[in-house]
């Protein structure tokens, strides 16, 4: 008896499984017209890439490797989820993804962080034009699953809010006329950090605290005053900077050390003008 009902669950499990398939099939073609999944990164479905180049584009020695099977796998969960739409953002990449086809061809995607299905333009695109809005979970769940740093916490709000501090302590110190030229991108240290998204609403903050400066874009422009950062050491709740101002109309220069720590929930931001700080027995 026990033999003959093992046979008919088997035969049962052989027979629906078939339906089963063609049902995901279904619903799977239902997604695509509904807009809720795409059907362009199939090569990465039928196990043809074997490893995912992540570059950062500010950054060239930030750099990481994707070859775990389990990984490549949860990307296309995530880009074949993805929306596709007309335009992409105007915002500049922050990654620029190669995913290698059997060593045989590369897909190339840039990406940039922060953007979401709310958002008009995509934020991952390619030479050909497709364009698609990806939700944050290729940062979290991919991107930052490879960083092999320690990010301070709470990165762009330490990072930002220090510089906006920084600048209000200068400004009683210039003309209001003067101009002044932020060069974010020489920051060796943190530019690997650095996101088009919180760029921009650092330009937002420069605008509503009134500050007339600007991020260096193109190099040619002249300045009055060429702010510096150098970020010269952080862990996960201990950043620490300095940031020069050099006036070419006075051809003056002032110095301001940043020393913050990260307690309680939030951070402390400590500036420090001309001179280097001696906090708890410990040198700048």
């Amino acid at each position: 008896m026990l033999k003959k009902w093992r046979k008919v669950i088997a035969t049962i499990i052989v027979l629906t499984l078939p339906f089963a398939f063609t049902g995901c099939n279904k619903i799977d073609k239902l997604k695509v017209k509904m807009g809720l999944m795409n059907e362009d990164f199939q090569y990465i479905k039928d196990g043809r890439i074997n490893k995912i180049v992540i570059q950062s584009t500010r950054d060239k020695g930030f750099r990481f490797i994707v070859e775990d099977k389990k990984a490549i796998s949860g990307m296309y969960d995530i880009l074949s989820s993805a929306k596709k739409v007309n335009t992409k953002t105007t915002l500049k990449p922050d990654y620029i993804f190669e995913m290698y086809e059997n060593d045989e061809s590369v897909h190339q995607f840039k990406y940039i962080v922060g953007i979401d299905r709310k958002s008009s333009g995509g934020n991952l695109y390619d030479e050909d034009n497709n364009v698609y809005i990806v939700s944050g979970r290729l940062d979290n769940d991919i991107i930052k699953n490879f960083w092999n740093i320690r990010v301070p916490e709470k990165f762009s709000k330490v990072y930002y809010g220090s510089l906006i501090q920084t600048l209000k302590k200068y400004s009683d110190t210039y003309s209001p006329n003067s101009t002044i030229g932020i060069e974010l991108n020489d920051d060796v240290e943190a530019r690997k950090f650095l996101l088009s998204s919180d760029i921009e609403q650092f330009k937002e903050d420069i605008k509503s605290k009134k500050i007339n400066a600007e991020i260096v874009e193109d190099e040619n422009k002249k300045y009055d005053i060429v702010m510096k950062i150098s970020t010269e050491g952080y862990k996960s709740f201990l950043y620490k900077g300095i940031v020069q101002f050099e006036d070419n109309t006075k051809n003056q220069n002032k110095k301001y050390y940043i020393w913050n720590v990260y307690d309680k929930g939030d951070w402390e931001i400590r500036i420090f003008q001309d001179k280097a700080p001696v906090i708890d027995d410990k040198e700048f």
